[in-house]
This record gives structure tokens, sequence and C-alpha cells, in this order.
């Protein structure tokens, strides 16, 4: 609900706190393929725990101790922080949905620009 109602004062920036941390994984990649769309043309911080959530930002900032520890995009940081790789190991555990699709479940702490 929260969403919905910034939404529609149609920000230039939109600031995002775990917004999906409290849903199933089937559930939160819904949001998330809605929220992709509506964060098109605006500045989105996103602040998240799932991997799957910070995917296709421009930016990942690596939180360790409450100071940056890395910096980049998804790929750019799979190959260059062994602290994101670890953090993206950890996360990655496989379920499966009502329609036996096989979806990511995962949970961490990441920051997103």
């Amino acid at each position: 609900v929260a969403i919905a109602r910034a939404l529609l004062l149609d920000p230039r920036i939109l600031i995002l706190d775990d917004s999906t941390s409290a849903v199933d994984a089937e559930t939160e990649y819904q949001i998330q393929q809605a929220l992709d769309k509506l964060m098109v043309g605006r500045t989105s911080f996103v602040i998240a725990q799932r991997i799957s959530t910070v995917r296709n930002a421009g930016l990942v900032l690596v939180l360790d101790k409450g100071r940056i520890a890395a910096s980049g995009t998804h790929e750019s940081l799979m190959m260059d922080s062994p602290l994101y790789a670890e953090i993206v190991q950890s996360q990655l555990r496989q379920d499966t949905d009502a329609k036996g699709q096989v979806i990511e479940q995962e949970a961490g702490e990441l920051s997103t620009i």
C-alpha cells in the first residue's frame, strides 16, 4: 500500500527500504517486475536483503559493518568482490512454488542506487 501511495505522487526520486523482504519469493518476483517498470525514468534508492532485488541496479553498494565494502554492478561485483560473491552464494537456495517452478529464496544485506 505504501508503495502504491508513493507512486501516485509520481516522484522523481523513489526510496524503497526493504520493500519486499516480508513476502515469499514468488510474490517478491511479481512485485519486482512491477517496480522495475515504475522505476524507469526515476532516481531510485533501494535497500534490500534479497539479491534478486538488486541484480538489475545500475550501482550496488555492499555494506559491511556499516561501511561501504564494495560497489559496482551485480556482474562486476561477482567478479571483483569476494564479500558480494559470498553473500550471493549464501543466499541461493532453490525452492519450488505451487506450480512446480523453481524460485530463488534469498536473504542478506545490500543497498542499491
